[in-house]
């Protein structure tokens, strides 16, 4: 079936639900089990649009009809404690899936820096001093040497928790930045991602070219796994907004960035849990010097794994689900 044919043949169903949205929204009585019903079948249509890779008009239609009358059935009923746990377990990975192309443009812009940045850094330790001052590097080196009493800790933080409040801070800023610059027709959300890896690229790199590579590497391991894939991510929200504003299609800007937004928020709210999980890990965990090298490494590297595993897979339908519904559309 042709993108057109698929527009045709479900177009009249697809103006009903919005007809029947605009009740909902306007009066307090209206007919809840047709738009239950309607609901249904336009998620339906949009899995098998995105499925088939349908234009991208099509795909964002479905997507604002299905969850307005998500919004609308789910208003009085998912709250609290339920709310929250479909937020984390299907609405944050299914919205990191859906931005799937802005994800890999802010993973390049990430990682590539960084990595380059890195190896400038390592080869010639004196690149540091191009983006940061002779004091901070100075700090970076006490923060990790082997005198260290707590690894990653600045000389003015007296413990854990007052590193814990830092942490949440600055993590939050930079995620919120990321997100937020992409108002800028994307621009602005390209160049903090690429500054910030730039930056922790340099740091790690002259950190690892100076011998202090044992303790680096064990601090960062684990509470990077929530971190840099909470900055990639951020940095994708913010070009989804950036490119509502510049490819805006059918709509009015105003009504493309309105409807971006309302898709990336999910994954800024996702954002948000997994800045303040890193917080808390690099504060308790990643600090230790009690801990060896070697258990971190491992933790690490199975913080990483769940976490690529809870994004590519939790929350996907069942074969069988997805089949059925397939079945019921085509």
């Amino acid at each position: 079936m042709t993108p057109l044919d698929f527009e045709a043949a479900y177009a009249p169903l697809w103006a009903e639900l919005e007809a029947v949205i605009r009740v909902a929204e306007t009066r307090r009585k209206f007919d809840g089990a047709r738009l239950a019903t309607l609901y249904r079948r336009v998620c339906e249509h949009l899995a098998l649009a995105q499925a088939r890779a349908y234009p991208i008009h099509l795909t964002q239609r479905l997507e604002s009809l299905t969850q307005s009358a998500h919004r609308l059935i789910y208003r009085r009923h998912d709250y609290g404690l339920a709310r929250f746990a479909r937020l984390a377990l299907v609405d944050f990975p299914e919205a990191v899936r859906a931005h799937r192309a802005y994800l890999l443009v802010s993973a390049l812009m990430f990682v590539l820096p960084l990595l380059v940045a890195g190896w400038a850094a390592w080869r010639d330790p004196g690149f540091i001093l191009h983006l940061l001052d002779a004091n901070s590097v100075q700090e970076f080196d006490s923060m990790y040497s082997d005198s260290a009493e707590s690894l990653g800790r600045t000389r003015s933080a007296g413990d854990d928790w007052q590193m814990f409040g830092f942490y949440i801070m600055n993590n939050i800023g930079i995620g919120f930045r990321c997100f937020a610059a992409g108002i800028f027709a994307g621009v602005g959300s390209a160049v903090v991602v690429v500054f910030n890896g730039v930056q922790i690229g340099a740091v790690g790199g002259y950190l690892i070219g100076s011998g202090h590579a044992r303790n680096f590497l064990s601090f960062v391991v684990t509470h990077s796994a929530f971190e840099l894939t909470a900055i990639v991510l951020a940095g994708a929200a913010g070009l989804r907004l950036g490119y509502s504003w510049v490819a805006p299609g059918r709509h009015t800007r105003l009504e493309a960035l309105r409807l971006a937004a309302r898709h990336a928020v999910v994954i800024v709210y996702g954002v948000i849990g997994l800045l303040l999980l890193a917080a808390a890990v690099e504060a308790f965990w990643s600090s230790a010097r009690w801990i060896a090298p070697a258990v971190k490494y491992g933790v690490g590297g199975a913080c990483w794994v769940l976490v690529l595993a809870y994004l590519g897979w939790q929350g996907r339908p069942r074969s069988t689900d997805s089949q059925a519904g397939e079945d019921h559309a085509g």
